[in-house]
């Protein structure tokens, strides 16, 4: 892959500039960068699905190209077909056994004038059902459905009616199955358990192709990188580096600390030769002299003066209450709620539990087992077929959805803050403590990356004063710093706050009181082995 020339802006937003790189076949790149450093746009490009401001990206060779989207798209969602015939779909080895079929049939009527062409035609489709391995593909994809974790009962479910996190493992099984010579991964360790996450490191470290992953999981990328591309938003270029994440670490500081030490051995000289200018500026005879040899110096120092960019600003977040809530803020009472009307087994089966003010409190449990259906029951998204739920007296809920559905695509980011009694100034200063600054706000929410989406998300959520908390995996989708940032505001938050998460460093250092395990609805009090339990089992 040859990258030329390439440049990509938004608007006034310039993501990178001038990018030349070479990218040798069969590596396996982990791509890394800041939020809005425009890691996915560059894979879209890639895949051809954004053109970029200027330059080109040349694959030799015409490759075909899997990609695993960060976040799926709500398609699936009305998809009235099995999870089993979905996969079966990635190759279309019977549509091609059918052509084969009818070309023969044409052969045997055929003119001398048209049997050549039928050959060709013939040729070709053999060709496609040897790249798609027909005699063995039905053994490769129960190799992939066991690796992947995929139980045989959910083969069977409609992909429509399957949780969000089976979802991503099931189109990320499909796209392995359709044998991609080159692999774009974004964020493909979201939701895979720790069994299932070991045999996606095996498969792509096995994988005869070129694979490029953007991931924030960096013992994932330890594992899988033969080269770290590096997205530098602040001198809006890239870097390439050998070798995996924890190298590029070391090699990027070193690169950082020799630059800085360089600026400054050129800060003196500068110095120096602006103090002899300055002396002698205005002197005659050699001291004249001396001046103006000093300011060619200076000219040319000044010339091919490297400037260090400056250090990016910080997301800060800051979340209050606008009042205190009730002692129980929230009671769920013998809850029952299934997608299928006509299926047999509830996914929310007669649920009992309640919270008491200024508790944290953790729900666990296995794929698909209806953590997330839980929570858009409790925020009044869906309706409970049985049972109720109680919300207390003076409680504001704040609501942050796992793949930011209450965002509104086709607005601004500025227009979804309208519902808002806040002045555009005022939020304009808390939408900048977010990183959005100028011409930003007026971008619309659909061209934003998912790290971008989070931040709105969060930003929302700090104005709203809520005293209780509903967060779906608030930490999918941002980069390890703001990961941190939001982790310590969450920990200082004096409110009542419910968190599915299997993120067990954020869970850990949150306080959490109690532990709703799912299905069972059994409750414990917080044990960090029950949690790492879960997070080897579940997303």
């Amino acid at each position: 892959m040859r990258i030329k020339n390439l440049s990509m802006s938004f608007g006034m937003q310039e993501l990178f500039n001038d990018v030349n790189l070479y990218i040798k076949e069969n590596e396996k790149v982990g791509i890394v960068g800041v939020n809005g450093s425009g890691k996915s746009t560059f894979l879209k490009i890639i895949l051809g699905t954004i053109t970029p401001t200027q330059g080109k990206i040349i694959i030799e060779n015409k490759k075909r190209i899997g990609f695993l989207p960060q976040t799926l798209t709500d398609e699936l969602d009305d998809t009235d077909i099995t999870v089993l015939e979905f996969l079966m779909q990635a190759r279309p080895i019977e549509k091609l056994n059918k052509e084969l079929e009818s070309l023969y049939l044409k052969l045997s009527s055929a003119t001398d004038k048209e049997i050549n062409t039928i050959y060709k035609k013939i040729n070709k489709v053999q060709s496609e059902l040897e790249y798609f391995d027909s005699y063995n593909a039905e053994n490769t994809l129960l190799k992939i459905i066991s690796g992947m974790n995929i139980d045989s009962s959910l083969l069977d479910s409609k992909i429509k009616n399957i949780s969000g996190g089976q979802k991503s493992k099931v189109a990320f099984s499909r796209l392995l199955y359709s044998n991609p010579e080159i692999l774009l991964l974004d964020e493909p360790t979201n939701h895979l358990d720790n069994t299932t996450r070991d045999y996606v490191t095996k498969y792509i470290k096995n994988y005869k192709g070129s694979v490029f992953v953007i991931s924030h999981d960096t013992s994932f990328l330890n594992e899988i990188s033969t080269k770290i591309l590096y997205l530098d938003k602040r001198r809006k270029t890239f870097e390439m580096y050998d070798g995996n994440y924890d190298n590029f670490l070391k090699l990027n500081k070193i690169k950082e600390e020799n630059l800085i030490k360089h600026t400054k051995i050129e800060q003196k000289k500068e110095d120096k030769l602006r103090a002899i200018i300055d002396k002698y500026a205005n002197s005659s005879g050699n001291r004249k002299r001396m001046a103006q040899d000093r300011e060619k110096k200076l000219n040319k120092l000044l010339k091919n003066k490297i400037d260090i960019a400056p250090k990016l600003k910080e997301t800060k977040v800051d979340i209050n209450m606008n009042r205190d809530g009730n002692k129980i803020p929230l009671k769920v009472k013998n809850l029952n709620f299934r997608y299928d009307k006509d299926a047999n087994k509830n996914i929310i089966n007669d649920l009992s539990f309640e919270l008491s003010k200024g508790e944290k409190f953790l729900i666990v449990g296995e794929n698909g087992v209806g953590k997330s259906t839980l929570l858009k029951l409790i925020v009044g998204y869906l309706k409970p077929d049985l049972g109720t739920i109680e919300i207390g007296n003076k409680i504001d809920i704040g609501y942050y959805a796992q793949e930011h559905e209450l965002l509104y695509e086709d607005k601004t980011i500025l227009q979804n803050f309208s519902n808002l009694n806040i002045g555009e100034k005022d939020l304009r200063n808390v939408l900048g403590r977010f990183l959005f600054y100028g011409d930003d706000v007026f971008k619309k929410v659909s061209v934003l990356s998912p790290g971008e989406r989070s931040r709105v998300a969060l930003a929302k959520l700090s104005l709203i004063g809520a005293n209780l908390l509903i967060l779906d995996e608030p930490t999918n989708h941002l980069d390890p710093q703001t990961q941190k940032i939001i982790a310590e505001t969450f920990k200082n938050f004096k409110g009542t706050m419910l968190v599915v998460s299997h993120n067990l460093e954020f869970v850990d250092n949150l306080g959490i009181d109690r532990i709703l395990i799912l299905p069972s609805g059994r409750l414990v009090y917080y044990d960090k082995n029950i949690v790492e339990h879960f997070e080897k089992l579940s997303d």
